[in-house]
């Protein structure tokens, strides 16, 4: 099963840096050049394990995705539980942890997936990790610009805040 991943230290501490990356419309899409629509389902108004979020990206793909882990400020997890025909199977994680430099985040984002139609995987895939590894190298270029962001980082603030 291909796996993308990418990596980026970011000037904020992991609290903020994990706050930052969850952060929602509008102040979302300041940052995240992926996300062209995004928010919960069911109801829910908060992330957290269990929840499902609906996600149209910029190329118009629609994935309805659920948090499985949920563990600020380390880690998140989220699996596809309705997505593009062409993914089988897609899950993606990112841990936040402690830089060397104090005050500093290590962010790592990796995905996993599985393409369909299985005669087709071997090529598929190896597309599949060209183009998602591109899509992840910009996404959390974008977010590292949010780690710098007064209006973002304002956004992330208030929400811990709200969750002390």
């Amino acid at each position: 099963m291909p796996v993308v991943e990418a990596v980026v230290t970011v000037p904020v501490p992991p609290e903020l840096a994990f706050a930052v990356s969850q952060t929602v419309a509008p102040v979302r899409y300041r940052w995240d050049p992926f996300v062209r629509e995004q928010h919960f389902t069911d109801g829910a108004a908060r992330p957290g394990k269990g929840v499902r979020t609906f996600t149209r990206s910029r190329h118009g793909l629609v994935m309805v995705s659920e948090y499985v882990s949920w563990a600020p400020p380390s880690h998140v997890g989220m699996k596809m539980v309705r997505g593009p025909w062409f993914f089988e199977m897609f899950a993606g994680g990112w841990r936040f942890a402690p830089a060397p430099q104090p005050g500093h985040t290590i962010a790592t984002w990796r995905y996993n997936f599985r393409r369909r139609p299985g005669f087709l995987r071997p090529v598929a895939e190896r597309i599949g990790v060209r183009l998602l590894g591109r899509d992840i190298r910009r996404r959390i270029a974008g977010y590292a610009a949010g780690c710098a962001d007064p209006e973002v980082l304002a956004a992330a603030r208030r929400s811990l805040n709200a969750g002390a």
